[in-house]
């Protein structure tokens, strides 16, 4: 004779009898990410190489990647056109489901690190980096241990063709400083997640200004707002990370100006950002 746990097993393992969420029996099973139309539009549709790098990245999955990108390097494929035909295009697409609430933080971050172990073993292959749009200069202010605001930018930088240069969290001032004298950034972004450390921002802009140098530096954090950040020249807020490529092409293949971002976010972004309303 049965027992009750024996009864109980029975009872959650026969997939039948589960409740179905409302909004998933009245509108059916989720789409597939490939199958999400914006995804479609994004993601290489030929049957291939290319489209199984893109999916490797879409789900996350680094190993696979890994092995795909190898196999494909092996075969004699060419390494840009992996990087910019399917690595970026599987990280395209990531971003457009992220943007849309329909992926979360950690699918973006497995995403990322999927992408990035494929382009460095392409890199590997060309024997130097990948051609990129501009170096852009990245960190988490001074006193500030919060880094996945800066590092949700690196993914998205990187995933753009930007060379993103990641100065880590806890960044002396002077030290960003350096690192945009070296580099040449078009854009410095520097994030701050306490109302104590996002002072920073203002000793940041003071220091370039004292060395004759004017890139527009972009500010953002859980606790910063707008009017806070507009009380320094040369900055500007930014909402979300994932507009940063946005407003770094901005800045690189239009010419805008800190100013021009500040007055022209929305459009620059493409969406309606409330802050900026």
């Amino acid at each position: 004779m049965a027992s009750n746990l024996d009864k109980l097993y029975d009872k959650i393992t026969d997939y039948d009898k589960i409740a179905i969420r409302y909004n998933v029996k009245i509108e059916g099973p989720a789409l597939k990410p490939e199958e999400d139309p914006e995804v479609v539009d994004i993601l290489p549709q030929e049957e291939g190489t290319l489209r199984t790098i893109a999916l490797d990245v879409l789900y996350g999955d680094k190993d696979k990647c890994d092995e795909d990108t190898a196999k494909a390097l092996e075969a004699g494929e060419d390494p840009l056109t992996l990087i910019n035909n399917g690595l970026m295009k599987g990280m395209d697409g990531v971003s457009a489901l992220y943007t849309k609430g329909e992926f979360f933080l950690p699918d973006l971050m497995l995403a990322g690190d999927a992408m990035m172990s494929g382009v460095a073993l392409c890199e590997d292959k060309l024997g130097h980096k990948a051609d990129t749009k501009a170096p852009v200069v990245c960190c988490a202010v001074e006193g500030d241990p919060h880094d996945i605001g800066k590092n949700l930018i690196l993914m998205f930088l990187n995933a753009n063709g930007y060379d993103a240069i990641d100065l880590g969290r806890d960044v002396p001032s002077v030290d960003v400083v350096k690192a945009v004298e070296e580099n040449k950034p078009a854009l410095v972004t520097a994030t701050a997640l306490m109302t104590t450390t996002m002072t920073a921002f203002g000793k940041i802009v003071a220091l370039l200004q004292e060395a004759g140098i004017d890139t527009p530096v972009g500010c953002g954090g859980g606790a910063v707002r707008r009017d806070f950040v507009e009380e320094t020249p040369q900055t500007f807020y930014g909402v979300e990370a994932y507009h940063v490529p946005k407003l770094a092409d901005a800045i690189v293949d239009d010419g805008k100006t800190w100013e021009d971002i500040r007055n022209e976010y929305a459009d620059i972004v493409g969406e309606y950002v409330a802050a900026y309303s």
